[in-house]
């Protein structure tokens, strides 16, 4: 008989998501379902509620029921921000706690992580570059080179600021939708770019732990 050839399951992306302002993770995972299930199932998605309860009115109230949450708080023009280091601590926290992740699905609010492993991956919707300098200088003080995807709304009041975003990035993927400051679904041509870039990320995982495998048995011979 001939050696049995192993089949090992393939391991799926791991993503941390962050939901929008005055929302909660279980409103960001209904919002994914405009999203076909084909497209969900290739990642592995953990929706977390952020530290801090809605501190006024929701955008949602009245389409989700409450509780809403909130990361952190800005001011008015979005340049000074209560609560902003404690909330990078909680969502590190988490990560430690829940990880590894490999990449970071986040709605609206934008954050910058340093106590965990660096994230591989990124899709964003409806982003925007934090307008605090300190904060923004610290987030994009490099050119970031991992793979990201940028949902983009024609019609969405951050959309200017999406696009200023899209310089920090090294070849971001981006999805433009007719629609304002929401998760879209997905039409044939961004269902296409969408795809394409879950599978661009899946084989740079999967060739990745190929890579550390061989490593590991390098290691072992050696020894």
């Amino acid at each position: 008989m001939g050696g049995e050839v192993e089949i090992r399951e393939q391991k799926k992306p791991k993503f941390l998501c962050l939901h929008g302002f005055r929302t909660s993770g279980h409103i960001l995972k209904t919002q994914l379902h405009k999203w076909p299930e084909f497209v969900l199932e290739k990642l592995d998605l953990v929706f977390p509620d952020a530290p801090y309860p809605g501190a006024g009115k929701s955008g949602v109230e009245g389409i989700f029921d409450p509780p809403y949450y909130e990361w952190y708080q800005a001011s008015k023009e979005f340049t000074e921000y209560t609560n902003f280091n404690e909330c990078l601590e909680y969502i590190q926290e988490f990560m430690i706690k829940h990880g590894p992740f490999d990449g970071l699905l986040g709605f609206s609010q934008g954050l910058a992580l340093t106590k965990v492993p660096k994230i591989k991956f990124l899709i964003i919707i409806s982003g925007a570059k934090l307008k605090n300098e300190t904060f923004s200088k610290k987030a994009f003080a490099d050119t970031i080179a991992l793979p990201s995807l940028h949902i983009l709304g024609d019609t969405d009041f951050l959309k200017p600021h999406g696009i200023t975003l899209l310089d920090s990035f090294v070849d971001p993927v981006v999805i433009n939708h007719p629609k304002g400051h929401t998760i879209p679904r997905l039409d044939e041509k961004n269902l296409e770019l969408m795809l394409g870039f879950l599978e661009k990320i899946q084989k740079e995982l999967t060739d990745q732990e190929a890579q550390e495998e061989k490593c590991s048995e390098n290691a072992l011979e050696n020894n």
